[in-house]
């Protein structure tokens, strides 16, 4: 290790009984990532237009260097140390360093990759150093409701007082210099653009980076309708492993694909349908959901933060804050050159291996990306705010540590549970029938390489082996999966069930004994993961169109 980057660590050294990998292993891990240029056509859009998306990625960048300090205090000395290293071992440190944005290998029970780097902690950088989940949450529940409230939510971190009891500390004076530029960044796209919605949305923002008020820019978020489709700011809670409360900072700068979006807007009809048939009971449900639905197909200019660090994010459902789902709804956002990538560069081979050669012929994007789209419909759907003890409360908060695994496999499942009941509807054409549940088959295998660590990977994992036991799925004599016609259905219905009742009961003990007993790969599924090596894992984008317009409008 170069002599900077030692003495950038010397303070942070911890044991690791497994030596770090060298060049060789390095450069093998790096090429779990396929290399994909993605590029975006803005030649459409007027110059003011660019500018206005040019200072967006420059306010994105800025979210890069906030989340590094949310997952761990010493990411921002170490990445400076890996900056100045001189050799071979340093550049490829770097590299993947920046392909995990941090210094923990995210497909691989986020082990570190760098001498002297702790373990991955559960808790981030959101609470104190020394803390434990217990005494702090002893500590918010001693809190008067409004206090704790704002301790427990998204946009605090927990810090020492001078006298050492805990105080919450609020984002906008946790990371105020970047934000204070963020803002600015965004003010000058607000003034540049003449998209009266984006303008509003940006303004709105600037003032919440500011104010750490984030409930009106939220709102101006779901009212956007622009060709330009920025998502900036703290969302998304996967990094806070102790309570799933502290939302992490991230950014997704894209452009509105105008004719795909105008294609699946009428999937927006169908939720409050879909709701009211849910396999739970009608107590549970929700009689009147958010007025706005909006489905937003783009493609990325720019992503950074929790939004690029490892595997990429191919769609979104947002806001979290349940306050503005219950009133105003939820986006989905789709990431069709994204999501184009990881279908050529992944799916395609896996469903190769893992599949048998029958039902490899019946793999489809238009199968993978409806799939994803209602996946990311039917996290808006189901039990969010709920009565545990006859305690208002919400599902995250009361799951805290297993929602986030949970929650992706319910909007997996139920999403699946969905397109059924649209295909029955007439709403979806019937010959998709058997090819979504085959991709998603394919799909499953995709995700369980992003490792158990991860929300995503866990919660396929509990899907896969609810499946496996309910013989919705088959392994052939061979190895190969297969997709059992007559048990599918009924295994997607059930398993949507036992999650939703989970959820709507807030029943924590429950989830985590589900989650343990299936959220785990079972020897089965390891032969064919282990006949995948040649096969990336994820993509690794490269953001020509934003280098351009950095270069165009400095």
């Amino acid at each position: 290790m170069d002599a900077l980057l030692l003495a950038g660590v010397a303070l942070l050294l911890a044991s690791n009984p497994s030596p770090a990998p060298d060049l060789k292993q390095l450069e093998r891990l790096q090429a779990q990532y396929a290399p994909v240029d993605l590029t975006v056509d803005v030649s459409s859009l007027p110059e003011n237009e660019q500018k206005a998306l040019a200072r967006l990625v420059q306010a994105a960048r800025l979210m890069d260097g906030v989340f590094l300090r949310q997952s761990w205090a010493g990411s921002p000395s170490l990445l400076l140390g890996l900056a100045r290293a001189s050799t071979p071992l340093g550049a490829a440190r770097l590299h993947y360093f920046l392909t995990n944005a941090g210094p923990w290998d995210r497909l691989n029970n986020n082990r570190p990759f760098i001498e002297g780097v702790p373990d991955k902690a559960a808790a981030a950088n959101f609470y104190p150093a020394g803390a434990t989940k217990e005494q702090v949450s002893a500590w918010e529940a001693s809190l008067p409701p409004e206090q704790r409230a704002t301790a427990s939510g998204f946009y605090t971190t927990i810090r020492r007082a001078p006298d050492g009891s805990l105080t919450a500390v609020p984002y906008s004076l946790e990371y105020q210099g970047e934000l204070a530029l963020a803002a600015e960044l965004l003010r000058e796209a607000a003034a540049l653009t003449t998209q009266p919605t984006l303008k509003a949305f940006l303004a709105k923002r600037a003032d919440a980076f500011v104010s750490n008020d984030y409930y009106a820019s939220d709102v101006a978020w779901m009212e956007l309708d622009s060709r330009i489709e920025p998502t900036i700011g703290p969302y998304e809670v996967y990094e806070d492993e102790w309570f799933n409360a502290k939302a992490a900072f991230e950014a997704f700068i894209t452009v509105r694909d105008d004719e795909a979006s105008a294609k699946l807007s009428r999937f927006g009809g169908e939720l409050q349908g879909l709701e009211n048939t849910l396999p739970l009971e009608d107590r549970f449900k929700n009689p009147k959901l958010g007025a706005l639905a909006p489905i937003r197909v783009v493609n990325s200019v720019f992503s950074s933060g929790d939004a690029n660090r490892g595997v990429q994010t191919a769609a979104y459902n947002l806001p979290n804050d349940e306050r503005v789902v219950n009133e105003k709804g939820s986006k989905r956002v789709m990431l069709k050159n994204v999501q184009e990538a990881k279908y050529q560069r992944t799916l395609i081979p896996i469903a190769r291996v893992a599949l048998t050669v029958q039902e490899q012929t019946l793999v489809s994007f238009d199968a993978f990306f409806t799939h994803i789209l209602m996946h990311e419909l039917m996290h808006g759907l189901g039990p969010h705010n709920i009565q545990v003890d006859g305690r208002a409360t919400t599902v995250r908060q009361a799951l805290q540590d297993s929602y986030s695994a949970l929650e992706e496999a319910k909007a997996d499942i139920s999403g699946m549970w969905a397109l059924q009941q649209l295909v029955n509807r007439g709403v979806t054409d019937k010959s998709m029938e058997r090819s979504m549940y085959v991709t998603f088959l394919a799909s499953a295998f995709r995700s369980l390489r992003f490792g158990l660590t991860e929300a995503h990977g866990k919660g396929v994992a509990l899907q896969v082996n609810w499946l496996l036991d309910q013989g919705a799925y088959r392994v052939e004599p061979d190895g190969r999966f297969s997709v059992v016609a007559a048990k599918i259905q009924e295994g997607v219905r059930s398993l949507t069930e036992e999650i939703l009742s989970i959820q709507a009961k807030g029943d924590r003990e429950r989830a985590r004994a589900l989650l343990q007993r299936l959220g785990v790969i079972r020897p089965e599924v390891q032969r064919v993961l282990d006949r995948l090596g040649h096969v990336p894992v994820d993509i690794a984008p490269h953001f020509t169109t934003a280098e351009r317009l950095a270069a165009q409008f400095p």
